[in-house]
């Protein structure tokens, strides 16, 4: 009988305490972008009315958003957004399986929310902190 080896996508020995510090605000992130793409459809007539509200305001007149211009913005926003859940929800998996390009990419997602504040600023400072954890490190190691 020999003994079997580990397959290469289980993780080394038990989560680390302060996985959760990377693994929580990427979820929360994850569930945010997902009901933002669900109501994405829906901004249409508002995004419509706010930006003529704006053009009226700053005193331009011969400038017009059709509607062919709001509908591409929101095909654009779509696909953006769909691209960001599909990279948040890879890595999330990627630290879960102790992976080192999972922690490198919340590392930029971290980054990337520093800039949205109030709750993705206090989520971003959460994810470098548990990012830059020696156990958490040393679990992603692969």
């Amino acid at each position: 009988m020999t003994v079997p080896t580990p397959s290469p996508t289980t993780p080394r020995g038990p989560l680390p305490p302060r996985i959760g510090f990377l693994t929580v605000p990427l979820m929360i992130n994850l569930i945010y972008s997902a009901i933002t793409l669900l109501f994405l459809p829906f901004a249409g007539p508002t995004l419509t009315d706010t930006t003529s509200e704006m053009v009226k305001q700053m005193g331009i007149p011969d400038l017009t958003v059709t509607p062919a211009q709001v509908q591409t913005a929101l095909w654009i926003s779509f696909g953006l957004t769909t691209l960001q859940i599909l990279w948040v929800y890879y890595t999330r998996r990627a630290v879960l399986d102790g992976r080192n390009w999972g922690r490198v990419s919340s590392i930029v997602l971290a980054v990337f929310s520093l800039l949205i504040p109030p709750i993705f600023t206090i989520l971003g400072i959460v994810m470098l902190i548990g990012a830059f954890d020696k156990q958490v490190v040393a679990y992603t190691s692969r």
